[in-house]
């Protein structure tokens, strides 16, 4: 059963071969990867490009803490819709609350917090306002 919680952004993904273990089940890792496609086509469809970032503002996104709890199994050829919200939006970083399902089903649910740093000194620093403004209006 899905938590309920605001979908500020939905995208899906299939499950490939490659996603799974010997058993057909996606490997427990791979929801990372997934959760990190969804952050990224968020930010695409934000309009926040982060190679401009970088070159402009001279900041990066990194992850600084993820916590998972897994749920259900997803399967060879299965649709997952990944969901993602703001849970905290701070000066130089973002708190995400993200989920996994299959149909109604819910797979794996996460919270994971992205921090902006310094792309020369890899330190934290304040998201760029323009990023800050697009994030609060979504």
């Amino acid at each position: 059963m899905m938590i309920d919680m605001p979908a500020v952004f939905t995208w899906t993904v299939r499950v490939y071969y490659e996603d799974t273990d010997a058993g057909g089940i996606v490997y427990y890792a791979n929801y990372l990867k997934f959760f990190e496609r969804a952050r990224t086509e968020w930010l695409r469809a934000l309009g926040i490009d982060q190679h401009t970032m970088r070159a402009r503002d001279g900041a990066l996104f990194v992850v600084k803490n993820a916590s998972i709890d897994y749920h259900a199994p997803a399967k060879l050829d299965d649709v997952l819709t990944l969901t993602l919200s703001i849970e905290k939006l701070g000066r130089a970083s973002v708190q995400f609350v993200q989920q996994a399902c299959c149909g109604a089903a819910l797979l794996a649910s996460a919270r994971v917090k992205v921090g902006c740093v310094d792309a020369a000194a890899l330190k934290p620093r304040a998201l760029p306002p323009a990023v800050a403004d697009k994030m609060r209006s979504a």
